[in-house]
């Protein structure tokens, strides 16, 4: 059977994607949450004509000589009217007076015994920001789809929202399998190692937004693998590890299938990677991916990346370009993502030299690397200098 194309694996795997629910929350818990509805300002910002600068509120054009009247600080207002020949001390922020149109900083007046002398005039609206400013009550500010960063919150704060309403996060269950596993921090015996693939597996996912149910190390056994399985039931994403493969010990599909999970494709055009297995049930996506450390962490960017994102109302992230900072040989007929370390240039053009070893269970060069240079199947040779597409992975 003829292996499945990355680009077919994830067109399959995005047009079954739907939109996850809705919830209001707090803007302390908004941070990455991604906008399900427009956000408008709820007053004009702002509110009010206020001083731009700490000086004196007058009447453009009126001077030298002033009175001094009253003050207009922030939060307490002068709740007279300036008239000609008359002036208020006013500070940053603080509400203009009725009957004031300007500002004169204070480093271009002298004061003294309840007068001013102003030694230039000002014109009409000098210093001044006029109500409405930033934004009017009513504009919408936020679209849907932006994912909320910093930025974001404090314009939602000042136009007086105290909630946002968000895309839910997607529930994704992550169990991994083998009887050779066991949890960091355990102390494994002569045939055992320590299991990493959750723990990385789990902070992606909560990275890109997803709420993860992390059910641990599940062993090499039917029963017990098709328990977790349906015990995942009502999450929106199953992630699995390892027994996704066909050897005596590999549970996972006979599981999958036993538990009602209509397997649609297994093994990829794909390196690392190959043994990548994706199905449906209901609500339920099931990505079974390699046990291999490096082959799930790429084959969750290349495929659980986009469907989070899919289901928030994002868009696939999206490639990037380097040059080669050392040749490569031809490729063959499986697409590669080949680690790399990048360096940039002084013109800001990236350099992706790859490293020598791509063993599919060597975590610290996946580690140190910056990107992964996708090579197409079947590439040619190519020289040091030669374009070619990346996918960054600080990110």
């Amino acid at each position: 059977m003829a292996l499945l194309p990355v680009a077919d694996a994830l067109a399959h795997i995005l047009r079954s994607a739907k939109l996850s629910g809705v919830e209001d929350v707090p803007l302390a818990r908004a941070m990455g949450r991604v906008l399900a509805a427009p956000l408008k300002a709820r007053r004009n910002q702002p509110p009010f004509d206020s001083s731009a600068m700490d000086g004196y509120a007058v009447i453009a054009g009126d001077g030298p000589g002033l009175k001094l009247i009253g003050v207009s600080a922030a939060g307490h207002r002068f709740k007279g009217t300036v008239k000609p020949r008359q002036a208020v001390r006013i500070f940053t922020g603080a509400p203009m007076p009725k009957g004031a149109d300007a500002v004169i900083i204070q480093e271009n007046v002298e004061a003294d015994d309840g007068r001013i002398t102003c030694r230039e005039p000002v014109r009409a609206g000098q210093n001044v920001r006029g109500r409405g400013l930033d934004f009017r009550s009513g504009e919408e500010l936020i679209a849907v789809g932006t994912k909320l960063n910093a930025r974001d919150l404090g314009l939602a704060a000042a136009m007086n929202r105290a909630t946002v309403r968000v895309r839910k996060k997607p529930h994704v269950v992550a169990f991994a399998t083998g009887d050779e596993l066991v949890e960091p921090g355990a102390k494994p015996s002569a045939d055992q190692i320590v299991s990493s693939n959750s723990t990385g597996l789990v902070a992606l996912a909560e990275h890109f937004g997803a709420r993860v149910s992390n059910f641990g190390i599940v062993r090499d056994d039917l029963k017990a693998t098709i328990r977790a399985v349906r015990k995942a039931a009502d999450a929106d994403i199953l992630l699995t590890t390892g027994g996704a493969s066909v050897g005596d010990h590999d549970y996972v599909q006979e599981a999958l299938k036993a538990a009602g999970v209509k397997v649609d494709f297994w093994k990829i055009a794909l390196r690392p990677g190959k043994p990548l297995m994706y199905g449906r049930k209901g609500q339920l996506h099931v990505l079974g991916l390699p046990g291999n450390p490096v082959s799930a962490q790429v084959c969750a960017r290349l495929f659980l990346v986009p469907l989070l994102n899919a289901m928030v109302g994002l868009p696939v992230p999206p490639e990037a370009t380097a040059v080669l900072g050392a040749p490569m040989k031809a490729n063959d007929g499986r697409q590669d993502y080949v680690r790399a370390t990048l360096e940039i240039n002084a013109d800001g053009s990236r350099v992706a030299t790859p490293f020598a070893r791509q063993d599919s269970s060597m975590q610290r060069t996946f580690r140190e690397a910056q990107a992964l240079i996708i090579r197409p199947p079947n590439a040619p040779e190519a020289e040091a200098g030669t374009p070619v597409p990346i996918l960054l992975l600080d990110f």
